[in-house]
């Protein structure tokens, strides 16, 4: 089917392409002259006003010089987003729990395939607007650094390293099929929703440098990234969209030469002054917002502010020459991939319902699991029969969605009353937890939570089954962290199974009875309660993660249990080529007929003298994978990027290598708890 599929989107790509050559009339269509002399020709010929009309989301047909309608703005956050039909996967926070970079390329590469068949379709028929092209909006790499935070199942999880690993993947699988990604929200997002509009997120340098920007810095420095999104969020005073040193960091340090665009209407907080929304209003006029933002560094505007544009500009405070800036880079985009004669996006073989098995943790196993195929089973709790929740949000709308009773019904004959065991399918959904949503309800605010633990009428539920005797496996539905210090002493099992995606009923059914072994890690830290976290609006890293611990958390981050056990064999740190190097064996497993077991070596930087410095650091990680049949025994080896030993120099204000001789610890293992890895001790040798 995928070879097919993949012929069927050749051919239409093919034609689209020369359809597009001959019917070519303006020298800028010539594909046999440079992307660059194309768009100076357009420079060249284009009006002023015409410009001005390319740096809003909704470009219109400029018909002089054969340039038709397009809109900046699509969405492919785990699929194809608002587009009607399209595959949905797991949320990002979930496709994070895999710890496998390469699976989530798979998926990006799956995605771009399907936006260009979509996109070939709208063209065909006429389609111009929002969500018909090929410039998307993701992916979301702020770092989830407080659970109550809504939109955090739309990050990579608390992880710097993690997020960037992720978020690089993300790019490389869309802008490998020929579409263009955006990192967002530059920067330092993540919470309060309801006050986001007029929130300042108060952060010292060294926070700033060493977990909100990272990320952003490694994926621009190792890909063409094709734009960066700033938020919505003040940044120490000034609005993000016009923040100088975000810009000074994103132009000047970094050499960032793509598109910097506003998060959608972001640039109107800055001034307007409605009583409806509180807004930050540091400009005085539309026109001094606008200017601040493209007479600076910003290039196009999520929005409808054209009219301010124009006015901006005929007061001076965006130059003409400025205004070519902003639309060649625009234009070098648009063209690049709405023009691409890319008939080889590459195979993928990310499956919706392998990559939601990968992604679920498993917390807790006293034995109940794997569940025995001839037994009955009881199944309650909220999510259990819920076809919305493992949607999440901006997604798609999928041919197909599995639910989890759905697929244990069609496995086992379920019963309310005979057996010993209990699915519990509880925790919460994307109608409480997400982007400024209007939910006023107990331990809920605006898509945020109040609280972490899992709701008092689901607490209340499980103890009374246990009381009754039975066996209860909590499959967790949720897109974030939950506290279940209360609740799991009556568990006799818990799975994450975070929004799954379409086949999130199937991933729960076959790893729940032992047909698969691939559980993935947590990325997140599961708190004890809510009483461990410092307040949301803090922005300080301090308390906060695995990185900068305050408490024992119930559950680490990189934690996940599996039916194998794993070993480490002959491990060696290199500090000559920055390589770990060992073999991993797969022993003692509970589930010998599955079809695939995996696991994930994880290496972590132990900073020996912590000061300010975080605690830990991952640094590396390699997925291993046993297929029924395979040796049980592999090598791995895991390549050490210098740029995660860098550290903050409070003098100069920058991330910064180390001094030679720098005495580090390399930890390797499978969580980021010291009593899941082996140290190292390694000595930092300048590299230059």
């Amino acid at each position: 089917m995928k070879k097919i599929l993949l012929s069927v989107t050749a051919v239409l790509l093919f034609a689209f392409h020369f359809s597009f050559c001959c019917a070519q009339s303006f020298p800028w269509q010539d594909t046999t002259k440079s992307l660059d002399q194309r768009v100076e020709w357009l420079i060249d010929n284009l009006t002023l006003d015409e410009k001005l009309s390319l740096m809003v989301h909704q470009n219109p047909a400029i018909e002089r010089v054969g340039l038709p309608a397009y809109s900046w703005w699509n969405e492919a956050l785990h699929g194809v987003g608002r587009a009607g039909i399209a595959t949905v996967y797991p949320m990002p926070i979930a496709l994070a729990a895999t710890f496998d970079p390469s699976m989530i390329r798979s998926v990006f590469n799956n995605v771009a395939l399907e936006a260009r068949i979509k996109y070939q379709q709208a063209q065909d028929t006429g389609g111009y607007g929002d969500y018909t092209g090929l410039t998307f909006f993701t992916p979301n790499i702020n770092i989830f650094r407080d659970p109550r935070w809504g939109r955090g199942m739309e990050t990579y999880g608390e992880d710097p390293y993690l997020t960037a690993m992720m978020g690089l993947a993300c790019v490389e699988g869309l802008q490998g099929g020929h579409t263009a990604a955006c990192l967002k929200h530059f920067a330092v997002h993540s919470g309060p929703e309801g006050v986001r509009h007029e929130f300042d997120s108060r952060v010292g340098e060294r926070d700033l440098r060493t977990t909100y920007l990272p990320a952003f810095e490694y994926i621009i420095k190792n890909s063409d990234v094709a734009q960066v999104m700033c938020g919505y969020n003040r940044l120490n005073g000034e609005p993000c969209c016009t923040n100088r040193h975000l810009f000074d960091i994103l132009r000047n340090e970094w050499r960032y030469d793509g598109i910097l665009v506003t998060d959608c209407w972001a640039l109107n907080d800055a001034y307007e002054t409605d009583t409806v929304i509180p807004r930050h209003r540091t400009h005085s006029t539309a026109a001094a917002a606008y200017g601040d933002a493209f007479g600076r560094e910003v290039d196009l505007e999520c929005g409808s502010g054209l009219p301010a544009l124009r006015e901006a500009v005929q007061q001076g405070l965006v130059p003409e020459s400025k205004v070519d800036e902003h639309v060649r880079r625009l234009l070098k985009v648009r063209i690049g991939v709405t023009g691409s004669a890319s008939t080889a996006i590459p195979a993928s073989t990310a499956i919706p319902a392998d990559v939601a098995a990968s992604s679920m943790v498993l917390l807790k196993n006293n034995g109940v699991l794997p569940l025995k195929k001839n037994e009955f089973l009881r199944l309650e709790g909220p999510n259990a029969y819920d076809s919305l929740m493992p949607l999440g949000n901006y997604n798609g709308t999928p041919k197909h969605t599995v639910t989890i009773g759905e697929a244990l019904g069609r496995y086992q004959v379920l019963s309310a009353g005979d057996g010993k065991t209990l699915v519990y399918v509880g925790g919460l959904n994307p109608q409480l937890e997400g982007e400024e949503l209007p939910v006023e309800k107990e331990g809920f605010c605006k898509g945020d939570r109040t609280r972490i633990e899992l709701p008092q009428e689901q607490v209340d539920e499980i103890k009374t089954f246990k009381a009754q005797g039975y066996h209860v496996v909590l499959v967790l539905c949720t897109g974030s962290a939950i506290a279940l210090e209360n609740v799991i002493d009556d568990c006799d099992a818990v799975l994450v199974a975070w929004y799954g995606g379409q086949d999130m009923g199937t991933a729960v059914k076959e790893l729940l009875f032992g047909e698969r072994d691939d559980f993935g890690h947590l990325p997140v830290t599961f708190y004890r309660s809510t009483d461990q976290l410092p307040s949301f609006d803090d922005y300080n890293m301090q308390g906060r993660t695995y990185r900068y611990p305050a408490t024992d958390p119930l559950f680490p981050f990189g934690y996940g249990l599996s039916y194998s056990f794993y070993q480490l064999y002959e491990t060696q740190v290199s500090e000559a080529d920055f390589t770990v190097e060992g073999i991993i064996s797969q022993c003692n497993t509970d589930v010998p007929d599955a079809a695939v077991h995996s696991t994930v070596v994880q290496v972590y930087l132990k900073y020996n003298d912590v000061q300010n410095d975080p605690e830990k650091q991952l640094v590396g990680l390699c997925p291993v994978t046993f297929l029924k049949g395979e040796s049980t025994r592999k090598p791995f080896k895991i390549e050490l990027d210098p740029f995660w030993f860098r550290q903050f120099n409070p003098e100069t204000g920058q991330m910064e290598e180390p001094k030679d001789g720098t005495e580090f610890t390399i930890q390797v293992g499978f969580s980021s708890d010291d009593r899941d890895l082996f140290d190292y001790p390694f000595t930092y040798h300048n590299r230059k």
